[in-house]
């Protein structure tokens, strides 16, 4: 019997291998585009960046160190020059695969790192397998730019698993719905009529703004935002401003707030500050044909007539007055019920003599003029009675 040689001896005690078999190796080397690994053969297994990641430009020095060790799959025996080809990314992807199928079955959550913001959703990457999430299915609102996802880890959970057609469908919508329901029942628990609460402006519209208070919006009315007189929220208040308000009404899932606060209310004291008879200033805020509006304070509007805007006549307040025009009146009406205030710049002054005696005169000729008419009209109707 012929004794071996050390080459027979030393490629006996080498292991057999066959593609798709999954071996563990040491890595011999590395460079930035391929490992190098001992697998137990009599030629060392080449693993390519192509074949380590999916993902672009991965240095592989940076992943990999003489000495570790690591499981990969033969993904060719010989490439023709005697080189073991190995992939590690098809070993993880069928790895992934199971994890996949395990998440999509449980519906447990995953997460992972955006590798791809696309025109029609986001890419992600769990375990070498690739999974796409909708647009439609990345938030619960309506996101035109979804670039600010690049690079961010999220959470999701599998939708669709077809490992046949390699369809894999991520949803974080559904996620983000679950949170704020849970998030709007906390709230719903603990909040009542007159708290003072704390929220974040989240839009802003022409009849007011949505507040965010943690678990649900509420909506601050235009009516709702000062005591004084709102022309535009959007001039008040913009989005990501902090506002503290209380809880006016809550009406099923609606919440209704202001910032009305009592002890800011300016009618408060109204009826002393604006007795009949006192004398008071304010500025012209808004004209109209029959008088102008005096705002007395913030909240406090008071009405100048026309016709006591001046001793002489009047055709209409622009005549003679501007907005922003300071102007001081007397009050004379004050309606505390229906917030209406009465002022006059013509009772300001006294009646000259000659003026009182003319008002007297003509006060005197409409007295007789009734008593006149009120005689004849006796006499007709009893010489009517007579006939």
């Amino acid at each position: 019997m012929s004794e071996l040689t050390f080459e027979q001896m030393l490629e006996e005690s080498l292991k057999t291998i066959h593609t798709g078999e999954v071996v563990e190796g040491t890595v011999i080397d590395v460079k930035p585009e391929e490992i190098i690994l001992n697998i137990g053969y009599k030629s060392d297994g080449i693993l390519t960046r192509n074949e380590y990641t999916n993902e672009p430009n991965v240095d592989l020095t940076t992943v990999a160190k003489p000495g570790d060790t690591m499981e990969v799959k033969i993904l060719k025996v010989n490439d023709g020059e005697g080189q073991v080809l190995l992939t590690y990314k098809r070993l993880a992807a069928d790895r992934g695969n199971k994890k996949i199928e395990e998440a999509f079955n449980n519906k447990e959550v995953l997460t992972a790192k955006v590798s791809q913001v696309l025109e029609g959703g986001l890419s992600v990457v769990v375990d070498e397998v690739r999974i796409f999430i909708p647009a439609s299915l990345v938030s619960d609102v309506y996101e035109k730019d979804l670039s600010k996802y690049a690079g961010q880890e999220i959470q999701f959970v599998i939708s669709e698993y077809n490992p046949k057609r390699r369809r894999y469908i991520g949803d974080r919508r559904q996620l983000l719905t679950a949170e704020k329901a849970e998030a709007q029942k906390k709230l719903f628990e603990s909040i009542q009529v007159g708290d003072v609460v704390e929220g974040t402006v989240k839009n802003v519209t022409d009849f007011g703004a949505f507040i965010d208070i943690g678990g649900a919006d509420g909506l601050l009315h235009i009516s709702e935002m000062s005591w004084g007189r709102v022309e535009n929220p959007k001039k008040v208040f913009k989005v990501g401003d902090t506002v503290k308000a209380f809880i006016k009404e809550i009406t099923g899932t609606k919440i209704a707030l202001s910032l009305k606060f009592d002890d800011a209310n300016p009618w408060k004291d109204a009826a002393v500050k604006y007795a009949v008879g006192n004398v008071v200033t304010g500025k012209v805020a808004r004209m109209t044909d029959f008088g102008a509006f005096v705002e007395l304070e913030t909240g406090v509007d008071a009405l100048l007539h026309v016709s006591q805007i001046s001793k002489e006549h009047i055709e209409k307040p622009a005549d003679v007055l501007k907005v922003g025009e300071e102007v001081t009146a007397k009050v004379v009406d004050f309606n505390e019920d229906d917030k209406k205030i009465s002022l006059s710049v013509k009772a300001m002054f006294a009646p000259e003599p000659e003026e009182a005696a003319e008002e007297e005169a003509v006060a005197a000729e409409e007295d007789a003029d009734v008593v006149s008419v009120d005689i004849e009209a006796v006499i007709a109707s009893e010489a009517a009675e007579e006939e």
